[in-house]
């Protein structure tokens, strides 16, 4: 990446995935819906989930193609969930996608998941800088 950039997003029942190397200064936002079981079917939410982790396998090797110096990749993820959306569902989604990254040998930082009204984020990819209000 050869500009500095602050990617921005509102999450509303949403996960969003910050992937960047801090040597390197490359970087990527992934915004992913949550989705709770509630009302859903079992195969509704198993295939959002399954595609949604097709696009983070997707966007890492996608960083990696566009910055193959990146080697050092760190992650910070931010959640929100409605009023009433139960988090056990969200924790588990969070700790399968942790477990991606790591096993894709990132570093990933605590998690970050609140509730209540939207929540507007900004990640600076180039200095791994994650804001979220």
């Amino acid at each position: 990446m050869t500009d500095d950039v602050v990617f921005r997003a509102e999450l509303q029942s949403a996960i969003a995935v910050c992937i960047y190397d801090a040597v390197d200064e490359a970087g990527a936002l992934l915004h992913l819906r949550f989705i709770s079981r509630g009302a859903q079917s079992t195969e509704v939410t198993d295939t959002t989930l399954a595609a949604e982790l097709l696009l983070l396998d997707r966007c890492v090797e996608s960083l990696r193609e566009a910055a193959p110096a990146a080697r050092a990749l760190q992650v910070k993820i931010a959640a929100h969930l409605s009023e009433g959306v139960r988090s056990d569902a969200c924790d588990r989604v969070v700790e399968l996608l942790v477990q991606y990254l790591k096993d894709a040998g990132a570093t990933v930082s605590p998690v970050d998941i609140g509730f209540g009204p939207p929540r507007k984020l900004q990640f600076r990819p180039s200095m791994g800088w994650v804001q979220v209000r």
